[in-house]
């Protein structure tokens, strides 16, 4: 008998251990997507502020400050726009790693309630057979 429950406590341990590893390389694998996301975005950002302030550092009577505030507000509004698209983007990977764990999770809870439930009931029937 105790043979048996320690066989059975092994097997959830791995079960449990394996469907842990396969969440924390889903976590992990989501989280470099989203730090992806987010450096390409800022890298996208930077070069265009750089190009702007480069552009307005060469800014030499009124007529080019005009032109140049018009591109200012311009880059205020692409990079809002950008910002919002990729807060939405990791919103979108963060959700689907969030899906691909919790269903890891209910295929590892089920698959170890029907382990349990399956010893348990020849356990009873063995008890039967027995008594």
């Amino acid at each position: 008998m105790f043979e048996q429950i320690n066989t059975q406590s092994l097997a959830l341990g791995k079960s449990y251990a394996d469907a842990f590893v396969k969440a924390q390389g889903l976590a992990l694998a989501g989280f470099e997507r989203i730090t992806e996301l987010n450096l390409k975005t800022f890298e996208d950002r930077v070069k265009a502020s750089v190009e702007f302030w480069t552009e307005a550092a060469e800014v030499r009577d009124f007529e080019a400050a005009k032109a140049i505030s018009a591109k200012g507000v311009q880059l205020a509004k692409e990079s809002a726009e950008k910002l919002y698209a990729n807060s939405q983007e990791v919103l979108g990977v963060s959700l689907k790693t969030s899906e691909a764990i919790g269903s890891l999770a209910k295929s590892s809870f089920e698959s170890v309630n029907e382990t349990v439930t399956d010893t348990l009931n020849k356990t009873v029937k063995a008890a039967k057979k027995a008594a």
